[in-house]
């Protein structure tokens, strides 16, 4: 196991992520965060809790699953989580948030996930590990932790403190 982001580094990259999307939000008006099942929602909440230290407005903020979009469904078997979105995304500025954007597949099912709450006016992509040289779908991050060069036998492990009692990145 190789280390990516230490504990440290993780906390000082989610502030980072929260800034850069509050940067271009400033107020948090029309815009909408949504955490992607089952692994992205780790780091959207950590987000959000930094964005509500920021920002004295409202924003919406909802959970996506987007098993039923895969277009691997029928090759391996994948168990529901739950969509948690109580508003309607249209002509919403949208901010998807996953923990590793690998081959694009993941995002463009949530793209097509999504139209069942509304239009958007527009989509942003924020990713904890951007795995660049792997994609299969021309798919880029807006908001990036770490962007990092692996093979495809590699994999990258997120670690959260919730699940896994500590929050690092390492390649495996």
């Amino acid at each position: 196991m190789k280390p990516i982001l230490t504990q440290q580094q993780v906390a000082i990259t989610l502030k980072r992520l929260a800034r850069h999307i509050y940067e271009n939000h400033i107020g948090m008006e029309n815009v909408a965060l949504i955490g992607l099942q089952p692994r992205g929602i780790f780091l959207s909440d950590r987000i959000v809790e930094e964005l509500k230290a920021l920002c004295d407005n409202e924003f919406h903020y909802g959970k996506l699953d987007i098993t039923f979009y895969r277009d691997d469904i029928r090759k391996e078997f994948h168990v529901a989580n739950k969509t948690d979105i109580s508003f309607s995304l249209e002509n919403k500025q949208v901010v998807l948030i996953d923990d590793v954007l690998f081959t694009g597949r993941t995002i463009r099912a949530a793209l097509d996930a999504l139209l069942a709450f509304g239009r958007p006016s527009k989509v942003e992509l924020c990713v904890l590990i951007d795995r660049r040289f792997s994609r299969e779908l021309p798919i880029q991050p807006d908001y990036c932790g770490r962007a990092i060069d692996t093979f495809a036998s590699q994999k990258v492990k997120v670690l959260w403190q919730d699940k896994d009692e500590k929050n690092e990145v390492v390649l495996i």
